[in-house]
Order: C-alpha cells, then structure tokens, then sequence
C-alpha cells in the first residue's frame, strides 16, 4: 500500500511539473500586446544605470563601479571607438549602459560610445571604459599598466592623468610567478 502511494505521488508531482512546463510556453494572448509604444519596450539601456565612485587604491585615487571593481582605459581606443572587441572583451569587459550616479566625479565627464554589436559603452574624459577579469576582488588595480591586446591599459584616475606606473607593478614573489595572471590575448 505504501509503494502504491508513492508512485502515485510521483506521478502527480511530475504532472503538476509538465503542466506548469505547459502553460508557461506560451502567454495568454492578452499578455502579447501592451498598447505600449514600441520605444518604451526598447529601454532596457535606459533603466539599467551604471553607479561609478571614487576609491583608494595602491596606485592612487581610481574610478570603480558598484561593486568596486576599478574602471580601465585602453590606449588604442579613440573617443568614438572601442578597439577591444571579440576575445579582447572577454577579458576586459566594457562597462556598458549609461551612468546615473557618479560619487567624487562629476556627471558632465561622463559620456557614451556605440560599440560595434550596437551595445552603449560608458566613457570617462573620452575614454571608453572596462574592468578587467585578472582583478578578483574590489580595489584591485591588476590591469594598470598592463601591455595586453596590443596596446597599454590603465586605471582611470579622476584627472584622466595615468596612475603612477611605479606603485602599479610590484615585483612577484616566487610562489605568483605561476598565478595564471598573464593573459596571452
């Protein structure tokens, strides 16, 4: 008797499961048309805002993002183009939306850029604006001065002043030289 209720248990559950698998594959029809304009269904962009502040790090005085992951700027770029793109972009992720809070900065610096794919990059004094994969933890400044990607990469200081390359680089201990840091991009 009690093998019988447990099948007939697990049978219902997995109908209640394939039920709701069902009914959630298609919406009810008055749920395909809003009447909203279509621009209101195309702003995810403008409700997805970017907070940027200041924060002290090793190298001096950084822009960071929420998390307090530090902002970078690479040398390539133009004011109009990111040229970190494919692969690149995977290790040096753009900062992408618009800016709707700046702490220690004013807004009036703060502009954007059309990548390529068509995404809205964040840009600082004119400089498109990433954070780096190698930092793992807020305050880190990995990517400062790095020669990666073809071109130099630098943390974005309040000025747009480069940070001082002398504190940027300290020299690895024996036990970090087989960190992995060293991305071959």
């Amino acid at each position: 008797m009690v093998k019988r209720w447990a099948a007939g248990a697990g049978l219902a559950a997995v109908a209640v499961i394939a039920l709701a698998a069902c009914g959630s594959s298609s919406p009810p029809a008055h749920h395909t048309n809003t009447g909203a304009p279509a621009a209101n269904s195309s702003s995810p962009a403008s409700t997805s805002g970017v907070a940027i502040r200041t924060a002290h790090t090793k190298v001096g005085t950084v822009l960071v993002n929420a998390a307090g992951r530090t902002l970078y700027w690479f040398a390539k770029d133009t004011s109009t183009k990111s040229n970190c793109t494919g692969s690149c972009a995977t290790y040096w992720p753009p900062v992408i939306g618009n800016v709707t809070s700046a702490s220690g900065v004013s807004m009036s610096k703060f502009g954007t850029i059309t990548r390529s794919n068509g995404q809205t990059q964040v840009t600082y004094l004119g400089h498109p604006l990433y954070t780096y994969a190698g930092d793992s933890a807020a305050g880190q400044v990995n990517g400062n001065g790095k020669n990666l990607s073809g071109g130099l990469w630098w943390a974005m200081t309040p000025s747009g002043a480069k940070p001082s390359a002398a504190t940027s680089s300290p020299s690895p201990s024996p036990s970090s030289s087989s960190s992995g840091g060293g991305y071959g991009y």
